[in-house]
């Protein structure tokens, strides 16, 4: 199978490459990418005025099977995925049961054969059942195709495990995908701790919930030579431990979310539980320390967190709303028209953060457009405005906090292992 992609304006941040230029694909992998490709491919995508770009890779992603397909499932899941450009998503293992067994990697890589348009990456978890008090078979995992572990969700307290799992893992070079959050001090806590949350009524999550968690975290993979990423970078000092950390040679790296960089706390005014994350969403002060991170390489790229739920459980009391928003098929159109066009960073930097940096952190071979690479391709048209809407979505869920809002920007093709998967706004599998 041989696909010829034409005319397009082909951005590899992995290369630096941004110019007019033609890519042939062969056999799954990409076969050239020079000026005036003349061959006989099986099929042709016109590429005019639109961008060609690496498959983006999210490596923070709740696909919720098995035990919660009534919110997502691999099905639906990697097909959100596609819609919204990515190519390779991490499927976090907060499942029931827990991912967190060789058998359990097993299952997951049976169904993604099964019902995925995209690449799964497996997670496993850090400790047994989550539950923080004893690690997991890294060993084991890591040969079953492991390529990080995380207990998302349930933050590891217990210092001594985490220094454990921290000296193991560094045997095997995988990163740990850290959840920092001081449960003691965000107990029942709907937002982030501030004036905000005063005049709403809200109990307050303090900004040290966070960041006392990373520092403490930050100095256990310094004593172990571990690698943490920390996800979900949501305040200021937890941007400077990492600046801090990465200047003394540390081996950290981090995360930001779209809904951390382009919304505020303020946000919970209308006490939509469609804005209820974990971690919650900051000040002002704290997204413009985002975007500072994003430019100087302190937060290294950009994951979604996509968390799905149902409208039934959304729709509930504040005290009783889950945290958590999907993000995949909303992540890159908020991303561009937030971002890219208000002038806060360039479009050559958003690629990059959603394509080799995941890449390089989780020591994948995607994310580029060399040749001989996988070909994991999105093609985008900036031009495209219209207005978010959930309904439409490939996901099974619609905790979507940016509902009706105007964007630019969509991937209208999405190319996997070399074949088309979504086009013009259809899955084509």
């Amino acid at each position: 199978m041989s696909i010829l992609i034409q005319n397009g304006r082909v951005i590899d941040p992995a290369s630096g490459r941004d110019e007019a230029m033609d890519v042939l694909i062969e056999d799954s992998k990409i076969a050239r990418v020079a000026k005036g490709i003349q061959a006989n491919a099986d099929e042709t995508i016109d590429a005019k005025n639109k961008i060609v770009a690496p498959g983006f890779v999210d490596m923070h992603v709740h696909l919720r099977e098995p035990g919660r397909e009534d919110k997502e499932n691999i099905h639906s899941g990697t097909r959100a995925a596609a819609a919204g450009g990515f190519t390779s998503v991490c499927a976090m293992p907060n499942t029931t049961p827990v991912c967190d067994t060789a058998q359990g990697l097993q299952f997951l890589a049976s169904r993604a054969r099964d019902n995925a348009v995209v690449n799964i990456l497996p997670v496993a978890a850090v400790t047994v059942g989550q539950a923080g008090e004893a690690i997991v078979e890294f060993g084991d995992l890591v040969y079953y195709g492991a390529v990080a572990f995380s207990d998302d969700g349930n933050p590891i307290m217990n210092a001594e495990i985490m220094c454990r799992a921290l000296e193991y893992t560094s045997m095997f070079n995988v990163p740990i995908l850290d959840h920092c959050d001081n449960v003691d001090l965000s107990k029942d806590g709907q937002m982030r701790s501030g004036a905000n949350s005063v005049r709403l009524g809200l109990k307050g999550i303090p900004p040290a919930s966070e960041s006392s968690q990373v520092a403490r975290d930050i100095d256990l993979a310094q004593y172990t030579g571990g690698r943490v990423h920390i996800c979900h970078v949501s305040v200021r000092q937890s941007v400077r431990h990492v600046a801090n950390a990465k200047k003394s040679g540390v081996n950290v790296t981090c995360e930001a979310t779209p809904h951390h960089l382009t919304l505020t706390d303020a946000a919970m005014e209308g006490y939509d539980a469609n804005f209820k994350v974990n971690p919650p969403l900051g000040s002002e002060d704290d997204r413009r320390a985002l975007i500072e991170g994003l430019r100087d390489g302190t937060i290294d790229c950009i994951a979604t967190d996509h968390a799905p739920h149902t409208d039934m459980e959304k729709d509930n009391v504040m005290t009783e709303a889950p945290f958590g928003v999907i993000g995949l098929e909303s992540a890159f159109p908020v991303l561009y028209t937030d971002l890219v066009l208000t002038g806060e960073i360039g479009l050559n930097l958003l690629l990059e953060k959603i394509t080799i940096a995941p890449s390089r952190i989780l020591n994948l071979k995607k994310g580029t457009l060399a040749e001989g690479a996988d070909a994991d391709i999105v093609v985008l048209d900036l031009d495209e405005e219209y207005a978010i809407d959930p309904q439409k979505f490939f996901s099974r869920s619609h905790n979507c906090p940016f509902v009706g809002k105007q964007v630019k920007g969509r991937p209208v093709a999405t190319i996997v292992g070399g074949r088309v998967v979504f086009r013009d706004g259809q899955i084509v599998t």
